[in-house]
């Protein structure tokens, strides 16, 4: 294993990671952002109001992106595990 393999399988997990991460992260911004101007208009300060909305955002976009987040890592997996078999030789 030399170093420019560990840099590499470093980079393609960090990759990975944001790509995966990242449709439910801008989900949660934009409803977090949407939410705050609605706050901001009419002066209601509820902590529910900010945390159910995301909740119910970020488990529909769950609902919509799992099988592609699913397939990403699966393939990332299936990847890493085959080169780990050509490379502990």
């Amino acid at each position: 294993m030399t170093v420019d393999y560990v840099i590499d399988l470093a980079r393609q997990t960090m990759s990975i990671g944001l790509w995966v991460s990242l449709p439910l992260l801008a989900i949660g911004i934009v409803i977090g952002i949407a939410v705050a101007i609605f706050q901001a208009a009419t002066q209601i300060q509820e902590s529910s109001l900010q945390f159910l909305p995301k909740l119910v955002g970020v488990g529909l976009g769950l609902l919509a992106f799992g099988p592609w987040i699913l397939d990403r890592l699966i393939h990332f997996t299936v990847t890493l595990i085959s080169s780990t078999a050509t490379v502990g030789r």
